[in-house]
């Protein structure tokens, strides 16, 4: 019996052993899981903060055609585009009148957390037309409106369009400048235009055969000379073209 229990000596021992050593791995691995969650949840946590902003302004520079349009990456509307290179397209948002990207004090803006509506969104891709909304309302829109329209803010007149021109739920907003062609803009109207961020657009030519298409609250058409000189002023200060 004695010598029985001194043979199973070692064996308990090396069972005890391989034990203990299950336990510590199992200790350790606890550890780093609580690790990799604690610093997970902290980067989620800021993710999910974020909602897709960043406040990183570091300047990008996007390739489309001859252009070069260099941004701060907090001006960038989808992650994926906030990188160097050739794109097709490019998305920003700003405030204005600020005209500034994404920071913690802008926030409640980007939000749309106050009642105030003061984000532009801004689309740059290669001209598909010949001339912009501007140069287009005497070829094309001016055949499409109901006249005579009514008066709209900041001097502007409102029409209508007609039931063939296929722009459904749309008002065609136009300002005359003197010695130019008209500042014109759609708009969406009814309750589609009140539940719309930015119910309004508008298209300008910059850069290199480039087309600037900005979409605005409509409280904007009350200044629509000092939002699009804005818009102008901004295209020309990002904007590096070939020629």
């Amino acid at each position: 019996m004695k010598q029985a229990a001194i043979a199973d000596g070692p064996e308990l021992t090396v069972v005890d052993s391989m034990l203990m050593r299950r336990v510590f791995y199992a200790f350790a691995a606890l550890a780093l899981l609580s690790i990799a969650i604690s610093l997970g949840g902290k980067w989620f946590g800021r993710s999910i903060a974020m909602a897709g902003y960043t406040d990183d302004a570091t300047v990008r520079e996007v390739v489309i055609g001859n252009n070069v349009i260099a941004v701060p990456a907090n001006f960038i509307r989808f992650e994926q585009a906030r990188r160097n290179g050739i794109a097709s397209r490019l998305d920003l948002y700003l405030r204005y009148p600020q005209m500034d990207g994404y920071s913690e004090a802008a926030r409640d803006d980007f939000n749309h957390a106050g009642a105030n509506r003061n984000i532009i969104f801004l689309s740059f891709e290669q001209q598909m037309m010949s001339r912009d909304m501007s140069g287009r309302f005497g070829p094309i829109y001016s055949a499409l409106i109901v006249q005579p329209g009514i008066p709209g803010p900041g001097g502007t007149t409102v029409y209508g369009f007609n039931d063939k021109s296929g722009y459904l739920n749309e008002v065609l907003v136009v300002g005359k400048r003197g010695g130019k062609d008209p500042f014109v803009a759609r708009c969406l109207s009814g309750p589609s235009g009140g539940e719309s961020l930015a119910p309004c657009e508008r298209d300008i030519h910059v850069g290199d055969d480039l087309s600037l298409t900005y979409r605005f609250p409509r409280e904007f058409l009350g200044d629509w000379q000092t939002l699009d000189a804005a818009i102008t002023a901004e295209a020309r200060l990002i904007l590096k073209t070939g020629r």
